[in-house]
């Protein structure tokens, strides 16, 4: 990248207030203060839609923002940015939250935008951005020079940014730089290279760090950028195009990968489209299958593990790609990177499992190793006994709502769980706390494995595993902080509509809140424990006369086929039809707003144990998020109700 840089086109203030969005795209210029408040926790969902993800190069340049929402209108139209001429953007804190994908910078981009300033950053956005050259600063006198007309240099934008990192943006982009980079040659990985070389006590994630670095690399300092090896690395089929039309386009086709046998193609989010009212309304199926072609070529030139659709005319996939990487891959002390932001999920089992864009993922197929930033460790000890009805959903929902997250003050660091509770919970409740770290803001949620661990990968894969003794925290780690909750004190939880982090304990709601739709599946809850709790809610109900209210469609999504099996060989599947449910086959479904149980119209109102409720999210409607027990609950009351609460109300005389 050149030493400086000069912003010649527009600045587009993302405002609170849509009068003033609409002022700009019009051609008047504004000036900060005349803006007014800033967006903040402006997510990728509203960059890009996942109604408009039909693409995965620079025709995204049509859409960026089209999802944005000010004062509840969507004042940003198709091509609005590319036709006004804007280059920079301007936000307030959290910018780009929520999902890893690499089509929102991707869009900015290819409209034009080429530097964004705001307040904070998502790692996983951030990075992104980095990776394909848009700059990026939380320095607003930046912002001053550029409007003054200045040539600002590169070093203003390499301002706190680790050694690789500022390399990285230097090259003009990750592709870029690994091109020119030297990488080990097969059979050279850093496993086990750098295993004891410290005295210092660490923790579980920096242990697994320093054994999977890459040789050469003198240490792993808190805060530098590294690269690791990867023993897995997937992509499912909204970005294995992306990822194959980058890599393609830095290393010529075909391509060399890396160990194909640990790269995994999973077809789960799309293969509910043609059930997704906006995908036939709108005409987008062709769109689909464009995703699907990019993601089928590159499953069937290389030779990597798949995970596909249902056969015949069956809707549906064999699993949800987190839930098949706990089910089937991931191990303790392993690094799994993926696609999604929800691939921390596999820390349940004591892993280091986080999310990338399509840029950091098509090359760590070629090289083997994949970038990040040894991170700070939040420890988050929960002790004691959690209450009847109460599940590690709730849990995070009540992290969620707590001011230091709220603000952003858990961006990039892992959670590690701990405490007499987080031990009791079984390994998909864990995975429940590991997979919501996205929502969470944080690099990803670990916790130490042990005998339950060790059972469930012999139940689940009859895979006979001996967890060494490094596997675990030392005494005396160093955390950027450690917080302590008293599994007492949280009660069940439901975060209203627009983010995860708007959480209140769900009977202190003033006002009944009527529910058309009530969802139970995603990777976050369709497990088996998770539908052991809709069952044991359905079962309750029936036995006391109650099915699923006239007024709400419950609707329960299985992660995987082996879920699904689980179901039938424990008389489930009685009770979810005599209860009124309608079953979903494995996919991401309504949580990506592409398949049933998505709302329709904005007046809906849904009660979700998805993992997030920007926005869009899951169609135009109110989405709630609640605990499975939750959902079950509200599906039989026709309102927002705990489990509790129906039992109650069913006591009263």
């Amino acid at each position: 990248m050149e030493a400086t840089i000069r912003f010649d086109g527009r600045v587009l203030y993302l405002s609170q207030d849509p009068a003033c969005v609409r002022a700009q795209l019009d051609g008047k210029p504004m000036t900060r203060a005349e803006a007014g408040p800033l967006r903040d926790n402006i997510s990728t969902d509203e960059i890009t839609p996942v109604t408009i993800m039909l693409t995965y190069d620079e025709r995204l340049g049509q859409f960026p923002y089209v999802g944005f929402q000010a004062g509840g209108e969507q004042p940003i139209g198709r091509d609005a940015i590319r036709n006004g001429g804007f280059a920079v953007t301007v936000a307030g804190k959290r910018y780009g939250k929520g999902s890893s994908r690499e089509s929102s910078p991707l869009a900015e981009l290819s409209a034009g935008i080429r530097l964004i300033v705001a307040e904070s950053f998502e790692r996983i956005y951030q990075q992104n951005c980095d990776n394909i050259g848009i700059l990026t600063t939380t320095d607003f006198t930046v912002l001053d020079r550029v409007l003054a007309g200045e040539a600002i240099p590169i070093e203003a934008f390499l301002a706190g940014r680790d050694a690789l990192t500022r390399q990285v943006i230097r090259a003009g982009g990750l592709l870029a730089y690994s091109r020119a980079a030297s990488w080990p040659a097969a059979g050279e990985g850093a496993q086990a290279t750098q295993a004891t070389g410290s005295a210092a006590p660490r923790t579980l994630v920096e242990k697994i760090i320093a054994r999977h670095l890459l040789p050469g690399t003198p240490s792993a300092e808190c805060g530098q950028g590294v690269f690791v090896a990867a023993d897995w690395r997937f992509s499912h089929d909204y970005f294995t195009g992306m990822c194959a039309h980058l890599m393609h386009r830095a290393f010529g086709k075909p391509a060399t990968l890396r160990e194909p046998d640990h790269i995994i193609a999973f077809q789960d989010h799309l293969v509910l489209a043609a059930q997704s009212f906006p995908h036939v309304r709108d005409g987008l199926l062709p769109g689909v299958a464009n995703l699907m072609q990019g993601h089928s070529s590159f499953a069937h030139d290389y030779p990597v593990r798949s995970h596909n659709a249902l056969p015949g005319d069956v809707p549906g996939s064999e699993g949800i790609c987190h839930a098949l990487m706990a089910e089937q891959y991931a191990l303790p002390g392993q690094v799994v990177v993926g696609t999604d932001s929800h691939t921390p999920h596999s820390g349940a089992l004591g892993c280091l499992a986080f999310g990338a864009g399509a840029t950091d993922v098509a090359n760590s197929w070629v090289t083997g190793y994949v970038r990040c930033k040894v991170p700070e460790t939040l420890r988050v000890e929960v002790e004691g006994e959690l209450a009847p009805g109460v599940s590690a959903k709730d849990i995070v929902l009540y992290l969620l709502q707590m001011d230091a997250i709220r603000s952003g003050g858990a961006i990039g660091v892992v959670f590690e769980y701990a405490g007499s509770t987080v031990r009791a919970l079984s390994i998909d409740e864990r995975a429940t706390l590991t997979n919501m770290v996205a929502e969470l803001g944080g690099f990803t949620g670990i916790v130490e494995p042990d005998d339950k661990t060790v059972a469930f990968l012999k139940a689940r894969r009859g895979v006979d595993f001996a967890i060494e003794d490094w596997m675990r925290s030392d005494a005396g780690a160093t955390y950027r902080d450690v917080i302590r909750i008293d599994a007492a004190a949280i009660a069940p939880m439901v975060a209203r509509p627009g983010d995860p982090g708007n959480g209140i304990a769900a009977n202190t709601l003033a006002q009944p809140v009527p529910v058309d739709i009530a969802y139970g599946g995603s990777c976050t809850a369709g497990k088996r424990e998770d539908f052991d709790y809709y069952h044991e809610v359905l079962r309750w109900g029936l036995e006391h006369g109650l099915k699923v209210s006239p007024r709400t469609r419950l609707f329960l999504q299985f992660g995987t086929l082996g879920v699904k099996a689980y179901c039938e060989a424990r008389g489930y599947m009685d009770t979810f039809a005599a209860a009124g449910a309608t079953l979903v086959m494995p996919g991401c479904g309504s949580c990506a707003n592409c398949g049933p149980g998505a709302s329709t119209t904005s007046e809906q109102v849904t009660i979700s144990a998805i993992n997030r409720n920007f926005p869009g999210r899951s169609g135009p409607g109110q989405v709630w998020l609640a605990s499975p027990y939750t959902v079950a609950a509200s599906a039989l009351a026709g309102q927002i109700s705990t489990f509790g609460q129906l039992q109650a109300s069913c006591a009263a005389p």
